[in-house]
């Protein structure tokens, strides 16, 4: 088991475990159901890039994944929306790679901030969450070629899309929101980027 297949398995306890004591203690939100919150997260990022140009011909495919951690800040509107932004930080994926005769190694990075919506619904002091929003983010993308005496393919891009994903929560003591959440990041010239997050939140 690699050490990322460990963050993965370590998030997936930590918030079984959270969501088992928070249903058996019973705690309700209650007095806070509007209002400012602040919090931080770190997660899982896996990114899959298929074909790209410049880099080498017997590079079909890279594929690899980084822990990733986030800061926001938001507003609840009431209980049910919120309106948040996100500092987002996916780490540097990068791993090295064997094809058709070539070898080298690649890292992609990626940053940005993400303003988004999020609708809630809530089961005492379970709740249930979606969100929406759009990633305002730098991508680069650097590969050194061992065949090529060990020069440099640097790709870089920025942009806006889409991010959408949910999951589930738990309020503690009334003020403490510890979340489970899955997100899709819609990226250009990348197939498939996907985060899995354990946040937590301070609702004033």
């Amino acid at each position: 088991m690699n050490q990322f297949s460990v963050v993965n398995t370590t998030l997936y306890l930590i918030a079984a475990t959270g969501l088992a004591c928070g249903a058996n203690s019973a705690l309700a939100a209650g007095a806070n159901e509007s209002g400012l919150y602040i919090g931080g997260g770190v997660g899982q990022f896996d990114i899959k890039i298929d074909g790209i140009d410049g880099i080498d011909e017997a590079v079909e495919r890279l594929d690899d994944d980084d822990t990733a951690w986030q800061a926001f800040i938001g507003w609840r509107l009431n209980p049910y929306v919120s309106l948040q932004v996100a500092y987002i930080d996916f780490g540097r994926p990068s791993d090295n790679f064997t094809a058709s005769g070539s070898s080298g190694n690649y890292r992609a990075e990626i940053d940005g901030f993400a303003p988004s919506i999020i609708g809630t619904y809530p089961l005492g002091p379970v709740e249930l969450f979606a969100k929406v929003g759009y990633y305002f983010y730098d991508l680069k993308i650097t590969a050194n070629l061992d065949d090529l005496g060990g020069d440099v393919f640097s790709s870089k891009d920025s942009g806006e899309d889409l991010m959408y994903g949910g999951g589930i929560g738990i309020t503690l003591l009334e003020h403490l929101n510890a979340r489970l959440e899955y997100e899709w990041i819609d990226l250009d010239d990348v197939d498939d980027s996907n985060a899995l997050w354990l946040t937590g939140a301070w609702r004033f």
